[in-house]
């Protein structure tokens, strides 16, 4: 496998896998990669013969009081996992290679899909992450990229922008990889003491109950609002940042009662950690 920190050496390498009729998986990551990201890279790899996994911690979708100094870095854990699920490629580069001195252009998508759930909470999140997005498929021009969809929002947002600019690529979005106790994984649990990782769980404890109550028949939205609020709020380490039902895939707003695929999502604060989860649930 290959390391490439510039952007010359890894268009020579995608450029070479073209050449002989290899097709490129990409699989964007800002790095200290864990299961979930290794079920993305083994898919691409079982997808495409030539996988690029992007290691890049991307300043502009932190606002200035998030993680960006403390986010963790751990390239060289990155690229033995990467190697191990099949990637022929790891990308690294230096913010000043994304970000050229001077530069003035931003992707964005604009419209209820960023201004609601995280994109309410983090206004400037979604312009970074599309932005830098953007870059990487530019530059390794991939026949697929994957997402997960624990980061739910962001992959449709993703697809939407792809969609939106006639990019020639596939964007696949792929379950959500948890703990055998629930908790979905993310780069930021390893931030949580024992007792906010404890506290964790009320995540999907909360989201697997609406699924249930969705099951036994219940529509009405304000009503599974509360249902999923209530066991949280019975959590004292957790503070709600938002809770919230939406159509999927297009994450439209809802009326009194949901029909079809519904997405419900969540963002709650364990201590200075917030942890995002959803779920989609079919009521069809």
């Amino acid at each position: 496998m290959k390391l490439c920190h510039t952007i010359e050496e890894i268009r020579a390498a995608c450029r070479d896998a073209r050449k002989a009729g290899k097709t490129v998986g990409l699989v964007p990551t800002m790095g200290a990669l864990h299961a979930g990201h290794a079920s993305l890279i083994k898919a691409a790899s079982t997808e495409n013969s030539f996988v690029v996994v992007s290691v890049f911690v991307n300043p502009t979708q932190f606002a200035p009081t998030e993680d960006l100094s403390t986010y963790p870095r751990t390239l060289e854990a990155d690229c033995r996992i990467a190697k191990e699920m099949g990637a022929q490629a790891v990308f690294a580069p230096s913010d000043r290679d994304m970000y050229l001195e001077g530069a003035a252009t931003w992707v964005e998508v604009i419209g209820p899909i960023t201004g609601i759930l995280c994109g309410k909470s983090r206004p400037t999140h979604f312009r970074g992450v599309t932005t830098v997005v953007n870059k990487l498929f530019n530059i390794v021009q991939p026949d697929r990229a994957y997402f997960g969809q624990k980061d739910g929002q962001q992959a449709q947002i993703i697809r939407r922008m792809a969609e939106d600019l006639f990019m020639p690529l596939e964007i696949r979005i792929m379950p959500i990889v948890r703990e055998e106790d629930g908790v979905a994984l993310s780069s930021r649990n390893i931030y949580l003491t024992p007792g906010e990782r404890t506290a964790a769980l009320v995540l999907s404890k909360s989201l697997n109950n609406a699924k249930q109550l969705v099951e036994k028949g219940e529509r009405q939205t304000a009503a599974l609002r509360k249902a999923i609020t209530d066991i949280i709020k019975a959590e004292p380490l957790a503070a709600i940042d938002y809770v919230e039902l939406y159509s999927f895939p297009d994450l439209t707003e809802l009326g009194e009662n949901i029909s079809g695929q519904v997405f419900i999502a969540l963002a709650v604060r364990f201590g200075k950690t917030r942890l995002i989860d959803n779920i989609v649930v079919d009521c069809k």
